[in-house]
């Protein structure tokens, strides 16, 4: 048993203590999950009830944010876990149980309108806040937009793949980056909760699902979250069905206040650029996990999530460049490493713009 196991079961008694709640002689802890970080969950069981723990070394994890964003969320209603007891000194927590049925579980072609519209819903719940304990969000600003894509080529393309990169191939990137930021600067800022997917939202016995793992919140684009949601880097779907659920967000944000009227070619265009942005960003992390973290899993989720990336660029003209050059140079590498299921990658793409924008 480790040392953090092992601690979390001594305060478990005490902090059932502190909140006045029985604990039976005979609670149970079990594993749920750990995810990308360094947390980890696990299931209390007592008298027929259950408690969500959690263990986040505060040398790794900043729990602060988590508790302050859960609590501040309550008014919104939007189903955040809620936080019973937080010890950010030990790193432990005491959180209200959503059960164990992740969207990703749920969806298919029956049920994805209504949980994508419930969603939506509690998204622009969640982008109607705008502070924390009176403190605004980080922004999501140039520097961190830039550094996340810098882990595309930091530890996919030249640590993962071992290409190393031309003096054209670093200027096209850089080039890509700054068409993104642009994009993704001039849309409406709102709160973002910056992993808003399958993974992180709960079918719950409500009509809108439970939220979990948003402690990175920041105030950014309107159209991040949304994009990491219908372009989810675990599930895809028809791209015709995904910009049709995409403009019916931009209604609901329309009438909800939370933008003003923008056309649907705008809107789009947003969403295609901050997607880029965001799948670049994610593909350098799966890398990371599997270099640095002992987690080849997330390897399995690159084709897809590089799929987008091909597929948005030939939407855009200005963008189709780096798509021939991910086409021509990323993906026979990605076929050598003999580390992926290429077969969605080996599919032509249509070479004309759509979008014109």
């Amino acid at each position: 048993m480790d040392q953090r196991l092992q601690q979390l079961r001594a305060w478990i008694p005490s902090a059932f203590e502190q909140l006045g709640i029985d604990l039976a002689a005979d609670w149970q802890l079990q594993s749920v999950s750990g995810d990308a970080s360094f947390r980890r969950y696990f299931r209390v069981r007592s008298h027929n009830l259950s408690w969500i723990a959690v263990d986040a070394p505060p040398q790794q994890e900043d729990s602060a944010p988590f508790v302050a964003i859960a609590r501040a969320w309550e008014a919104l209603e939007i189903h955040a876990p809620q936080v019973h007891l937080a010890d950010l000194k030990q790193g432990f927590m005491l959180l209200s149980d959503l059960g164990d049925t992740l969207y990703l579980d749920q969806l298919n072609s029956d049920s994805a309108d209504l949980l994508y519209r419930q969603a939506q819903v509690t998204l622009t719940h969640i982008q109607q806040c705008r502070s924390i304990l009176g403190e605004p969000f980080p922004p999501y600003d140039r520097a961190l937009l830039k550094r996340e894509m810098g882990l595309f080529s930091d530890w996919f393309l030249e640590q993962l793949l071992g290409l190393k990169l031309t003096r054209y191939e670093q200027r096209l990137l850089e080039q890509l980056h700054e068409q993104l930021i642009v994009s993704a600067l001039e849309q409406p800022q709102v709160c973002v909760h910056r992993d808003y997917h399958s993974r992180n939202l709960m079918v719950i016995d409500a009509p809108a699902p439970g939220v979990i793992d948003f402690q990175d919140a920041v105030w950014g684009p309107i159209t991040y979250d949304l994009v990491s949601l219908l372009r989810d880097c675990y599930v895809d779907w028809p791209e015709e069905q995904v910009r049709g659920w995409a403009l019916a967000y931009a209604e609901l944000a329309t009438e909800a206040g939370i933008m003003g009227a923008v056309s649907e070619q705008r809107f789009l265009g947003w969403f295609d650029r901050m997607g880029m942005q965001r799948h670049l960003k994610a593909i350098g992390i799966f890398a990371r996990l599997k270099l640095r973290d002992g987690k080849p899993g997330y390897l399995a989720d690159i084709p897809r999530t590089l799929d987008y990336l091909r597929k948005a660029a030939v939407q855009h003209d200005e963008l189709a460049e780096f798509g021939s050059w991910l086409d021509q140079r990323v993906v026979p590498a990605m076929g050598l490493t003999g580390l992926f299921d290429m077969e969605r990658l080996q599919q032509p793409l249509a070479s004309s713009a759509s979008n014109g924008t």
